[in-house]
């Protein structure tokens, strides 16, 4: 009975341990970046082709006319603090880089559960962007802010 009773809980360690993927990110390009800066480097030059997109600053984009923003989740934390739009039809594409995670746009119908997209209809204001999927211990850190211009 004892032997069972380990058994079980070992295994249950094992599956939450390993459920939310949080290893390390074995694609080291061997210059110390571990392949992140390229990629996003990749997004932007596409993000900002045909549309009047300009990143400030602090990295966060500024308004899109093209009424879209891609946001990419990896293990507790999105790509971006804030992601700004112009009002009206919003479209919000969410890709999972690391671990599966979902996002809910509060005040929206906005609801993306794993790599997806989803559209609403938004008025000028700030909205709060959630993790939507526990996804292990820094879940409660993902959020980030949309704002609709």
């Amino acid at each position: 009975m004892k032997k069972i009773l380990f058994s079980l809980v070992a295994l249950t360690l094992v599956v939450l341990l390993t459920a939310c993927g949080g290893g390390e990110n074995n694609n080291d390009t061997g210059n110390g970046d571990n392949g992140n800066e390229t990629a996003t480097e990749n997004n932007d030059q596409t993000d900002n082709e045909g549309n009047d997109s300009e990143e400030t600053d602090d990295g966060n984009e500024s308004a899109s006319n093209n009424g879209t923003i891609d946001i990419t989740a990896s293990n507790w934390k999105f790509d971006q603090e804030e992601y700004t739009v112009d009002a009206g039809d919003v479209t919000v594409q969410l890709t999972n880089e690391e671990g599966l995670h979902g996002i809910s746009i509060e005040g929206t119908d906005i609801s993306i559960e794993g790599d997806g997209s989803d559209s609403a209809n938004l008025e000028p204001g700030e909205y709060t962007i959630r993790c939507s999927i526990q996804c292990g211990q820094g879940h409660s850190d993902m959020v980030a802010t949309l704002i609709v211009q």
